[in-house]
């Protein structure tokens, strides 16, 4: 018998590359749980796995993140010369949904659950909040593809006609999205530490970078600082009791384009004895997701 959720609670899922797997491990569970949202939305590495997880195919983010990573070597500077974008974009996109792990596309497009995806908009500079709802296979793909492309090292993806790049640019923690579309409280999967704040310092884009895009500009030169106000804001609200918040309990050592297995699999069990651990609270009348305790 399935858990219910009730519908004024989102789910909200974070970045970070191939972090993401940690989601992976905390979706599977849920999955395993027969335990769904109404509503998710997601950014980048998140729309990825939050992607299988709506169309209900347990392990298939792990399978790409991990297994498939093994054995096709997907990311580094060949794919980025060759291609333009560090991680192989025909692979992930156009090979691993159509042949070699088959997305379940008709699952998706049936379900009752809004998902929707942040991209950047590079000539507003702003975020997008994107969702396929009409059997449009490949929209929903390229909306992915853009939420996933990181800045410098991907090309822009045109989605309805706007160039877009990674959410990530501008919403990193889509939180004030789901509770603006009326979820009193959500569940936040993040892919980092409680009390995690970023080491690298904004500095000014230089105008040859992105040439065209002067908003895209300003939004890069302020990424760390808007991030690090949304890990603030996310933990205020958890103090709130607003938010259950599922995280590594340590600092992860596994880097944004990580290509050591061992490490993405030791992640990846994190992530689903975390989301065991909710499933866990959450059967006993809990919603505290926090790893504080």
């Amino acid at each position: 018998m399935a858990t219910s959720i009730d519908k004024k609670t989102g789910l909200v899922l974070e970045g970070g590359g191939m972090r993401g797997v940690f989601t992976s491990g905390v979706l599977d569970a849920f999955m395993k749980h027969d335990i769904y949202f109404s509503y998710v939305c997601a950014v980048s590495a998140g729309a990825c796995n939050g992607l299988s997880y709506v169309s209900r195919q347990p392990r298939r983010a792990r399978i790409s993140n991990i297994d498939m990573l093994q054995k096709y070597d997907y990311i580094g500077l060949k794919h980025l010369v060759m291609q333009g974008s560090i991680f192989d974009p025909v692979l992930l996109y156009e090979r691993f949904p159509n042949e070699l792990l088959p997305y379940d596309y008709d699952t998706y497009f049936n379900s009752n659950t809004l998902f929707e995806m942040v991209t950047t908009n590079c000539l507003t500079g702003r975020a997008e909040y994107l969702s396929e709802t009409s059997g449009d296979r490949k929209r929903l793909v390229a909306i992915c593809h853009a939420s996933s492309s990181l800045p410098y090292v991907s090309k822009i993806v045109t989605v309805d006609g706007k160039p877009m790049l990674d959410g990530g640019i501008v919403d990193s923690i889509p939180l004030e999205r789901s509770i603006e579309m009326g979820h009193e409280f959500n569940v936040v999967v993040m892919t980092r530490n409680y009390g995690y704040r970023s080491e690298e310092k904004d500095h000014k884009i230089p105008p040859i970078v992105y040439k065209n895009y002067p908003r895209l500009r300003v939004a890069l030169s302020r990424r760390c600082e808007v991030y690090d106000r949304q890990l603030e804001y996310v933990e205020r609200m958890e103090a709130e009791g607003k938010v259950a918040c599922i995280r590594p309990q340590r600092p992860i050592e596994v880097g944004r384009m990580e290509r050591d297995t061992a490490k993405l699999e030791r992640l990846y069990e994190e992530g689903f004895e975390q989301g065991e651990l909710f499933v866990e609270k959450m059967k006993m009348g809990q919603y505290n997701g926090s790893n504080k305790d």
